[in-house]
């Protein structure tokens, strides 16, 4: 929640090159189209931190989330924030339909995908969920 300016430039050193490389050596060795990369936090961050001038806060409004390879389309960006990177206001996507689509890229079915707890059949993405066609290359 601090230290933004230090630590996430720190992090994207740490992270960066690794990445690159296993996109790299995917892509080089010819198994990308076959490999589902799907990088994610588990909630987005406000512009502005509480206390802080050098932070950010946590925010269910909005998050980032890229996919390669594996039937992803490459290169597109879908979505996007009010001014202020607050909330998603454009081609929003809901996480049970973030998971479906990420199902669907790896050739199961969200409506099919079950399991078995406590006498009764449960889905991944509960009773919601939409595969969102745009991200499928």
């Amino acid at each position: 929640h601090t230290e933004l300016a230090r630590d996430h430039a720190k992090n994207a050193r740490e992270v960066d090159k690794p990445i690159a490389g296993l996109l790299k050596d995917l892509k080089g060795r010819g198994l990308l189209n076959d490999t589902l990369v799907v990088w994610s936090g588990e909630f987005g961050r406000t512009v502005t931190g509480q206390g802080s001038l050098d932070g950010r806060d946590h925010n269910p409004h909005a998050f980032t989330t890229w996919m390669a390879g594996g039937g992803a389309k490459a290169g597109y960006i879908h979505g996007a924030t009010d001014e202020f990177g607050f909330k998603a206001v454009e081609n929003k996507v809901h996480v049970h339909d973030l998971h479906a689509t990420i199902l669907q890229l790896l050739g199961f079915d969200h409506e099919k995908f079950t399991y078995r707890y406590a006498g009764r059949d449960f889905r991944l993405t509960d009773v919601h969920g939409h595969v969102v066609k745009e991200l499928i290359a």
